[in-house]
């Protein structure tokens, strides 16, 4: 049976969700805890993908991928329990056998969260909103591409708790697309560029390309395929995970601001 999963991870612990011979990937740690549970034992004969890649250090809240197993009972809580606590399930539902992740779904959403309070949200907002529409976003990405034109559906940014929100939906991305927007996004919050300097990139008037905005602020945030998911709830060891990383943060953090007292 084909089957569409929903996972999740935090990406501090990955050299990204591609598989690479030698390193920690997200990729890797889902075929090797699949063979645990039994659903297959060659990830190219069950047809093993994700919708996408990510960079290292990239976290994701629903990345989507697909498998083909004979045991589909399995796919819940057997997996999540053969997971580890950095990557949790959290869906599953039947597809049609041809379904593919990368090819078929309708868009992805990724989110940016920037940890500066003190940026202009509004200001922020009104420069993302030219990123709509369809452009060539050349100079928006690390290298080039045969085929940069993309299409993005909505481009906002919202107020957060810690610091403003950047959301940005596409069918695709180029590399490093949405963390070199963020970039020139955090530089208008800052107020040393304006809605000008995004007009000048997307036309290419502009000749460097800005850099890339650490990974650690983004989070693949949603994988639209139109159809819903059956849930399935992630085990304590993932909850416990997320909740001992926060603490620790929050510890960090803290010491940080105190290292420099007199």
């Amino acid at each position: 049976m084909r089957l569409a999963i929903r996972i999740g991870w935090w990406g501090a612990g990955f050299a990204g969700s591609q598989r690479q011979a030698g390193e920690r990937t997200v990729e890797g740690e889902v075929i090797r805890a699949s063979r645990s549970a039994g659903l297959f034992r060659d990830p190219r004969r069950a047809g093993f993908s994700l919708s996408g890649r990510t960079d290292r250090g990239v976290h994701a809240r629903a990345q989507v991928g697909a498998l083909t197993t004979d045991h589909p009972e399995r796919v819940g809580d057997v997996l999540n329990r053969a997971l580890p606590p950095d990557i949790w399930l959290t869906g599953v539902t039947p597809v049609q056998e041809y379904w593919h992740p990368r090819h078929d779904v309708v868009s992805r959403t990724y989110r940016y969260f920037f940890a500066e309070p003190v940026l202009d949200p509004v200001a922020m907002d009104r420069a993302a909103a030219l990123f709509e529409g369809e452009h060539d976003f050349s100079r928006l990405a690390r290298a080039r591409s045969k085929y940069p034109v993309r299409r993005v559906v909505c481009s906002r940014v919202l107020p957060g708790d810690r610091g403003p929100v950047f959301e940005i939906a596409a069918h695709g991305f180029l590399w490093h697309q949405v963390r070199c927007m963020a970039t020139v996004l955090e530089q208008v919050g800052r107020g040393e560029a304006d809605g000008a300097l995004v007009s000048r990139l997307l036309s290419g008037e502009c000749r460097r390309n800005p850099p890339a905005a650490p990974a650690t602020g983004l989070v693949l945030w949603e994988v639209e395929t139109g159809f819903a998911f059956a849930p399935v709830e992630p085990g304590e060891r993932h909850d416990g995970f997320l909740a001992a990383t926060a603490e620790a943060h929050r510890v960090q953090a803290g010491l940080a601001s105190r290292l420099r007292e007199e």
